[in-house]
C-alpha cells in the first residue's frame, strides 16, 4: 500500500467481510436451513434412471423417495444443532459500532469518528425498519410476512436473524 486511500480501502474490505458480510450469511441460514428438507446435508442415493425400480418408486411417491434419500434422523439432529448454535447471538455479544470498554482510546478524533459511525449504523437500522413497513415494497409483504433483518446492526440474544457482531477489535 502506498497511500492512505489504499489503506482505508483495504481496512474497509476486511471490516465488511469479517462483520456485515459474515453476519448476513451466517445469521440468515437458520430460517431456511432449519428445515432439513430445504437443505439436506447429504444424499444417500443417486438420481434414479428411467426404467429402474427406484425411478418407479419416485414416480409413485416422490415424498417417500425423497425421505429415503436425505439425511437420516441422527445426522439431521446434529446438523440442526450446529446450525442453531452458529446462528445464535450470545448474551454478551458486542455489535458493530459498540465497544465493551469505553476507554478503548484517548484519541478524541477516533472517539468522534466512532461516535459518527455508531450514529450512521442507527440511521441504517431505522431506514431498514421503515422499508420493512412500507407496503409499496412488495418483497417485504408477502404470504410469509417476514421482514428483512439480516443487516440490522443490533440484535438481542438468541435466534434473531439479525445483528452484526463486532468481530474485529482494532
Amino acid at each position: 500500500m502506498q497511500t492512505r486511500e489504499e489503506l482505508v480501502e483495504a481496512c474497509s474490505i476486511v471490516i465488511w467481510t469479517a462483520s456485515a458480510l459474515h453476519a448476513a450469511v451466517n445469521f440468515g441460514q437458520y430460517p431456511y436451513g432449519g428445515l432439513i428438507l430445504n437443505r439436506p446435508t447429504i444424499s444417500r442415493r443417486f438420481m434414479p434412471e428411467k426404467g429402474s425400480a427406484e425411478y418407479e418408486e419416485l414416480k409413485k411417491s416422490p415424498q417417500k423417495a425423497l425421505l429415503r434419500t436425505i439425511t437420516p434422523k441422527f445426522q439431521t439432529l446434529i446438523d440442526l444443532s450446529v446450525i442453531e448454535i452458529l446462528s445464535r447471538h450470545a448474551s454478551d455479544e458486542i455489535y458493530l459500532g459498540e465497544r465493551d470498554n469505553p476507554n478503548w482510546t484517548s484519541d478524541t478524533r477516533a472517539l468522534e469518528a466512532f461516535k459518527r459511525f455508531g450514529k450512521k449504523l442507527s440511521e441504517i437500522e431505522k431506514k431498514l425498519s421503515e422499508r420493512n413497513n412500507d407496503e409499496k415494497l412488495r418483497n417485504r409483504h408477502g404470504p410469509v410476512q417476514m421482514p428483512y433483518t439480516l443487516l440490522f446492526p443490533s440484535s438481542d440474544e438468541g435466534l434473531t436473524f439479525r445483528g452484526i457482531p463486532n468481530s474485529i477489535s482494532i
